[in-house]
């Protein structure tokens, strides 16, 4: 392939790099000022970028056609599927931003071009067809995050959030690291396809160890138990647009990532990594649930519900089949849609001082003073239950269905009733909002943004969303395709 198709291949990611650096201009020239125009800049870049990838997962781009740069980057139908999910992800972070931001006088130039840059990362992790491309896109999203983690530098939490998931991801880094040297040590290639092809008639100790340490890396990305200490902490202490953005678009790009490296760079070892990942995904499902019944704090609740969803989300890897990635990505796009509308309800609990609220007592009677918000929470609660005949639901089934049809009669089963575990702390916070005396704290109004994405949200996880489910099916089939034929 030429290098003029490679570039057309790799247009989105130019955009991006082109914006990033043209909004920094900007950003030195304007200050602060001109922070609210580098942030509509910032969404027309994303929106732009999502069209550019939307033609590939339509045509069901995939094979040699669009693998550029020598196997390191893939343009396929995969990549663009998670790309939008991360596009859409970032540009809601960025409109509900100001109206955040502003009310602590701290709205700076800087964190649209932090966002813009590490959505550039995010798209290099999930098209990574290398070693050196996968590392590349994981620390520019990883450095972006750090600093948005802190954002809120006069705040001791955002601090503390900060510096935690600083300290821990250079753990992660050096961790995951260590397993791509030694998966390159016994392979001699960084290449996916190259590792297949090495690995393809046996695998020695060493390439275990490598794909060990690989995945126990990756797996702090996603924040799966074991390697899901930072979460919680890091979810408070963040701002909340903040952390709607860590809760949605970096948990695609670290999911996408894990199924590109297990299932194409390991596909043929599966049997040697599915243990672990079984391990976590169970792991996950039943800590995240067990952790969230105590919590007072609803970005902690929040916390160990994706924890949570991040388990069930691996019962689909744990397949290792086309099925089970495509449940996988199905379940991605309902997870992202709740946690967007979750988190704007979250942002939208203020007092009459206009401070915002995050304890869930504070929630009581709700849907006395607050109707419309508390029906969008419930909703969003009830679907990340998987209660029927919400839109969640059907995320869970395609999964436990994946694992059915896989032969993992056992792990569905289990899955399943680990889920029932979970949906307790989802009704609490139903209950708490619907039952209890009006507690009379949530009483501020709310940015028109915040409304629109929540009642967008919530059209899409109500039963009308089930209107979605052939298209959207499709389009993860497709994607999920993909991501086998790059093998």
């Amino acid at each position: 392939m030429d290098w003029s198709q490679s570039l057309r291949l790799i247009a989105p990611e130019e955009t991006l790099s082109i914006a990033g650096l043209v909004l920094l201009l900007i950003a030195a020239w304007g200050g602060d000022k001109a922070s609210r125009v580098i942030s509509i800049l910032a969404v027309a870049a994303l929106v732009a970028a999502g069209l550019l990838v939307a033609p590939a997962l339509c045509d069901g781009a995939m094979g040699p056609d669009t693998s550029v740069f020598f196997g390191q980057f893939h343009a396929d139908a995969f990549a663009s599927f998670a790309k939008i999910l991360i596009y859409i992800s970032a540009a809601a972070a960025l409109v509900i931003a100001p109206a955040f931001f502003e009310r602590f006088n701290a709205m700076r130039a800087e964190y649209p071009i932090l966002v813009l840059f590490a959505a550039l990362g995010m798209g290099i992790m999930v098209s990574a067809g290398d070693l050196l491309t996968l590392y590349i896109g994981l620390e520019m999203n990883s450095l972006a995050a750090y600093v948005l983690a802190a954002f809120l530098r006069t705040d001791g939490r955002s601090a503390e959030a900060g510096l935690k998931y600083f300290v821990l991801g250079a753990l992660a880094s050096g961790i995951l690291l260590f397993g791509m040297s030694l998966t390159y040590g016994f392979t001699g290639t960084t290449s996916f396809t190259g590792i297949n092809a090495a690995l393809s008639s046996g695998l020695s100790n060493g390439a275990l160890f490598g794909i060990v340490f690989m995945l126990a890396g990756l797996a702090f990305k996603i924040s799966a138990v074991p390697f899901h200490m930072w979460t919680p902490d890091v979810y408070e202490g963040a701002p909340t647009p903040v952390t709607m953005f860590f809760a949605t678009a970096p948990k695609v790009a670290a999911l996408g990532l894990t199924m590109r490296v297990m299932l194409h760079a390991f596909g043929d070892q599966a049997h040697a990594w599915q243990q672990i990942v079984l391990f976590l995904a169970l792991a996950s499902i039943v800590v995240g649930a067990l952790g969230a019944i105590g919590q007072a704090n609803i970005k902690r609740l929040m916390a160990y519900s994706s924890i949570n969803n991040v388990g069930f989300i691996l019962v689909g890897l744990a397949v290792a089949t086309p099925e089970g990635a495509s449940a996988m990505l199905f379940y991605l796009a309902t997870y992202v849609a709740m946690s967007l509308g979750g988190f704007v309800a979250i942002l939208m609990l203020k007092d009459e001082n206009g401070d915002y609220v995050e304890e869930i007592a504070s929630l009581a009677g709700l849907s006395r003073t607050r109707p419309a918000l508390a029906l969008g929470l419930a909703m969003v609660m009830f679907s990340l239950a998987g209660l029927p005949p919400l839109f969640g639901f059907w995320g869970k089934f395609l999964v436990f269905r994946a694992a059915v049809d896989g032969g993992m009669v056992v792990l569905a089963a289990l899955g399943f009733a680990a889920s029932v575990i979970g949906a307790f702390y989802y009704l609490k916070v139903v209950k708490i909002i619907y039952f209890d005396e009006p507690a009379d704290v949530v009483k501020g109004e709310s940015d028109v943004w915040h409304k629109l994405i929540l009642v967008l949200s919530c059209l899409f996880i109500s039963p009308l969303g089930f209107l979605l489910t052939r298209w959207l099916s499709h389009l993860t089939d497709t994607a999920a395709n993909a991501l086998f034929h790059a093998l």
